[in-house]
């Protein structure tokens, strides 16, 4: 068996779900994973938003308005008046039920995530229902049903495998079913979601649980680039990634894949495959546990929205204890680090959330000067092997000549070697390295 996860604009209109059947209902088994319909998530996020504020009626206006949208989508999508009656009243019940948490006084978390839920419930509804109307056999499966988290906010592994087990077994000769993904429930079984981008994640859990054949996910373009083709020209998809690189790259700025999703399938070992909806016949890229060796370097990726904090102290030097005390201020306030270089008398370190940055650098100043830039980028490339191959190193470094770099990480993975440079610089690091790739 396997799965298959389409994201918002592989379903993002009438037109692109009537493209989904000749993708998935080939009579062979599958579990297909949906995403919300494009655009979807961020209205329900707009409603919430408003009820948060306070301003249940505008809430209530803008459900109202995105329910004329999914009738209009119901009417291009479907024949005969019975699906399209039938798609109308489960779309309803739908935004009845966010009218009804608008109203909801005060507005919780969990009515936020209550609300965030129902681009999936309504793109999973749709499909099935217009899967049906042309005779291709499926059963939805409700995600709520089997995905959880536990008490430490982690995917429940072994409550997903038997739960799905058991729900699949009362449909055995049934070859499709489609189910949601992002949502989920927390240990306390309320309604939860695993963060944006986690359709992914559910595609890859779901894959492991069942040990798929492959898991595939299909996006708008075909499979990973070796650099950002929305920033620099003439980049080229990767046919073969190791999963050690994909997830690199998935971390460090590569959008098309969220990060979370490849650690259970490579422990799984189950291939994961990365398709384009607009153009399924192109081979896409496949991640597995054995890479494509003919390029040392085979990506660059770039994470924005990067701040760095140094701290300057000359009591550090040999100072017992005294990077453990830097980390604890962070754990505090759970706020990850990316990259780490350290001197005699300084620490350098990034992060990409900033939310606590002002309480974290009013600690820090116990420790010494403390200095916070923000605007900061990134640049990660990727290979197999990358930091232990000699002469690479000289081969990066002399491409990114005239680049002011503010950090280096080398030899903390030996699969990607990353730059901290000023968001201005970027796009000159990133053509930089581009010509580095397409020169061999």
């Amino acid at each position: 068996m396997k799965v298959l996860k389409f994201g918002g604009t592989s379903v993002g209109s009438a037109q692109r779900m009537r493209a989904l059947p000749a993708l998935i209902a080939d009579g062979s088994p599958k579990i297909v994973v949906l995403s919300a319909m494009q655009g979807a998530t961020n209205t329900l996020a707009n409603i919430a938003s408003l009820c948060r504020q306070g301003s249940p009626a505008a809430a209530q206006a803008l459900a109202r308005t995105m329910s004329g949208e999914y009738d209009a989508v119901i009417d291009q999508l479907f024949d005969t008046q019975r699906y399209k009656d039938e798609a109308r009243k489960g779309t309803a019940a739908i935004f009845e039920q966010i009218c009804a948490l608008a109203e909801t006084q005060p507005f919780a978390l969990l009515h936020e995530r209550i609300a965030l839920a129902q681009g999936e419930l309504l793109s999973t509804l749709l499909l099935n229902l217009y899967l049906n109307e042309i005779g291709a056999a499926s059963v939805l499966l409700p995600a709520l049903n089997f995905m959880r988290k536990d008490i430490t906010d982690e995917p429940d592994i072994y409550f997903i495998r038997e739960i799905l087990k058991r729900e699949m077994a009362q449909y055995p000769h049934c070859p499709l079913f489609i189910t949601q993904g992002y949502i989920c429930r927390n240990h306390r079984g309320e309604v939860d979601n695993l963060r944006r981008g986690g359709s992914d994640y559910t595609a890859s859990l779901i894959g492991a649980a069942i040990h798929a054949q492959e898991v595939q996910i299909w996006t708008d373009i075909d499979g990973f680039h070796n650099n950002d083709p929305r920033v620099v020209s003439h980049t080229r998809p990767i046919a073969r990634l190791s999963f050690d690189e994909a997830a690199e790259l998935a971390y460090f700025g590569a959008k098309i894949l969220h990060p979370s999703c490849v650690l259970p399938v490579h422990e799984a070992g189950i291939p994961l495959i990365i398709k384009n909806t607009m153009n399924p016949s192109a081979a896409g890229t496949r991640i597995s546990a054995q890479a494509d060796g003919e390029r040392i370097i085979k990506a660059v990726a770039a994470k924005d929205g990067v701040t760095a904090i140094n701290i300057k102290s000359a009591r550090m030097l040999m100072a017992y204890g005294f990077l453990r005390k830097i980390f604890e201020v962070f754990e505090r306030y759970h706020t990850a680090i990316d990259m780490v270089s350290t001197s005699e008398v300084a620490v350098s370190l990034t992060i990409d959330d900033d939310v606590h940055l002002p309480k974290i650098v009013e600690e820090l100043k116990d420790f010494g000067i403390v200095e916070a830039s923000g605007d900061m980028t990134i640049i990660c490339v990727v290979g197999s092997r990358i930091a232990e191959s000699a002469g690479v190193a000289g081969r990066i470094f002399s491409a990114l000549s005239g680049v002011p770099v503010r950090m280096i990480s080398f030899g903390g993975s030996s699969h990607n070697v990353s730059f901290l440079v000023s968001s201005p610089c970027k796009k000159t690091a990133l053509e930089a390295l581009n010509l580095l790739m397409r020169e061999g």
